[in-house]
């Protein structure tokens, strides 16, 4: 989960309905003055929505991109089935493909975070042809840490059985890595329990399962040829940062370490991630 670090769209966005062959999905889109230097698209992980990148929107548009940040099947604004087999990995991998093409600016650079860079991944394995590059933001090789296995196998367990503010009281008793605290700004902390209550439970359950049961596929992306690029903090929870450094190798890609950041450099350190985004995008042209 990640923690948006506001709720204020800058005036060079929007929020939309994109309109794909897949089904609509809601979107912040923001643009750059004059012609866009490309197009990127932003995925977000578990638990997560377009807000968590709402942070890099004015500085990657500053810098000459359009980016539009999503809300995937299921979580937050893009509705979604209540049947887990929607939200296999390879259906949402196609639900990339169909939201990049949809934007209409020909390939795309394409970024997940956590989930997000095992679906985004999915989707170039799939089919490379709609994307310029891709990113993978704090996300690894495979599986989760362990100690994160236990924590999602639990949620699992508990969405089969309890209602969703029943699992959202128990989660804030656990104490998540990166839940709202006494310095959380009140708006905040009622945008994440409302996302938490819009989002699909059948699609946290699918999805958790991927991020507990993930196959290491480096090999395969490796052989794809699109530039790459791992990004991190320098601490994760989720994945350990030295198997991002071991997969950025394995990958040939481009390696940036955020300081300061831990799991959520998009929303941690925003104009750091932004410049090293953009730099990175700039140099496949």
């Amino acid at each position: 989960m990640s923690r948006p670090p506001t709720l204020t769209l800058p005036s060079c966005a929007r929020a939309r309905r994109l309109v794909t062959a897949r089904g609509e999905f809601a979107v912040h889109d923001a643009r750059p003055d004059g012609t866009p230097a490309g197009t990127a698209l932003l995925v977000p992980g578990f638990t997560g929505s377009k807000e968590d990148f709402i942070a890099l929107l004015a500085p990657l548009a500053a810098a000459g991109f359009r980016v539009v940040a999503v809300d995937g099947r299921g979580q937050h604004e893009s509705p979604g089935p209540r049947d887990e087999t929607a939200y296999e990995q390879g259906e949402l991998a196609q639900d990339v493909a169909a939201q990049a093409r949809a934007l209409g600016d020909g390939p795309v650079h394409l970024l997940g975070h956590s989930l997000g860079g095992l679906l985004t991944r999915a989707a170039v394995l799939r089919d490379p042809a709609p994307f310029r590059s891709l990113t993978v933001m704090s996300s690894g090789p495979a599986a989760i840490a362990a100690s994160q296995q236990n924590r999602v196998r639990m949620l699992i367990d508990a969405l089969g059985t309890l209602d969703m503010q029943a699992v959202w009281l128990a989660m804030r008793e656990l104490d998540p890595p990166e839940a709202e605290d006494a310095a959380t700004p009140p708006e905040i902390g009622a945008f994440l329990h409302q996302r938490w209550m819009n989002t699909v439970p059948q699609q946290l359950v699918a999805t958790g399962r991927q991020m507990v049961s993930e196959p290491d596929r480096v090999a395969e992306l490796a052989a794809v040829p699109l530039p790459k690029h791992v990004v991190s903090g320098t601490v994760d929870y989720a994945w350990p940062v030295p198997e991002m450094d071991a997969m950025a190798e394995r990958l040939g890609a481009r390696r940036t370490v955020v300081e300061g950041a831990e799991h959520s450099p998009n929303a941690e350190r925003p104009a750091e991630t932004a410049a090293a985004l953009a730099e990175f995008w700039h140099s496949t042209d």
